[in-house]
């Protein structure tokens, strides 16, 4: 005998929906935990700065400027650029040298013998891709499938170029603001990328980062965080390399 059709209550219904939107929610939690921390951190960066900013137009004899006009400033833009610059160097440089180079006993590294760009199977490309994968994947070769293959590293390449353009030119701008308030010439924004100043400022980000990476690497290879992919088992011989938690 067949079942009469159930009819949803308005209460079910809600209930539903509610269900559906906790799992979308946490199926992207980690994304978007990340991006409210950084919203945060942009927002007490930027308020912090502009406490900063007003202390020492203060201390040179000059009016303080309101918020609108310090998140529109040259300062501003080189602050928040050259931090972006450096971490989009950091994650390029790391997507694209861990295709080749290894760490023994690190699970940020591929095993020994996997080192390189891999078969199509083990990438399943080509004949070997599966009806999920991307159509680009399935292609017999090509341009598409290559810029497919490469597009982690372009996009990140791109994104640090970008920023690290940007970072140059807002950097210039409020170096020359400086000059001229302390009534000394200007500089070119080619003269500016020969200055001290734009390699203190940018170097200073690319060291940390470097060593940030560098000390991931090398301390997963002894120490472990439970659950974690960015750590092996707990139990995992400290020898064991590419193998994640």
């Amino acid at each position: 005998m067949t079942a009469p059709p159930r009819i949803e209550t308005p209460a079910a219904d809600a209930g539903t929906t509610r269900t559906r939107l906790w799992r979308r929610l946490t199926g992207h939690a980690l994304g978007l935990v990340f991006g409210a921390l950084f919203l945060l951190a942009l927002v007490g960066q930027a308020l912090a700065g502009h406490a900063a900013f007003n202390a020492e137009q203060i201390t040179d004899g000059l009016p303080p400027i309101s918020l609108t006009r310090y998140l529109t400033s040259a300062s501003f833009a080189a602050d928040v650029a050259e931090n972006w610059q450096s971490e989009y160097l950091q994650f390029f440089l790391y997507i694209v040298l861990t295709v080749w180079l290894i760490q023994r006993g690190s699970p940020e590294s591929k095993k020994p013998e996997e080192a390189g760009l891999e078969s199509d199977e083990d990438q399943l490309v080509g004949r070997y891709a599966r009806q999920d994968s991307p159509a680009w994947a399935r292609t017999d070769g090509g341009w598409r499938r290559v810029l497919l293959s490469n597009s982690l590293g372009l996009v990140m390449g791109v994104i640090f170029v970008l920023s690290w353009l940007a970072q140059s030119i807002a950097g210039a701008a409020a170096f020359n603001e400086r000059q001229l308030a302390d009534r000394q010439d200007p500089l070119s924004w080619s003269q500016y990328l020969l200055n001290a100043d734009f390699w203190s400022r940018t170097l200073q980000n690319w060291q940390s980062e470097l060593l940030a990476v560098a000390s991931m690497a090398i301390l997963s290879i002894y120490l472990r965080q439970r659950g974690s992919p960015e750590s092996k088992p707990v139990g995992a011989s400290h020898s064991s390399t590419g193998i994640e938690g």
